[in-house]
């Protein structure tokens, strides 16, 4: 594997990973007063869209860290709006 690559898997993973504490917390707590609702549907909305682009390219690292980041995304979203 080239370094590229791997620094690209390694930012991906951190990048990816970085949501799931925020996750948790939301999910435990059902507490999204502090987030953004709209900040959280523009997120979304380009996460799908890296997805849709990394699958395009076959760039297995951006599909999945952009799969990754998504699952742990939506349910802070889904969170934030049923809660109001």
């Amino acid at each position: 594997m080239e370094w590229a690559s791997v620094i690209g898997y390694l930012a991906a993973c951190l990048t990816t990973l970085s949501f799931l504490p925020q996750a948790i917390k939301v999910i435990v707590t059902r507490n999204t007063q502090g987030i953004s609702g709209l900040m959280y549907i523009m997120f979304v909305c380009g996460l799908v869209m890296w997805l849709i682009y990394g699958v395009m390219i076959e760039d297995t690292a951006v599909s999945m860290a952009n799969l990754m980041t998504l699952l742990f995304a939506m349910p802070i979203l889904i969170i934030k709006f049923r809660r109001g």
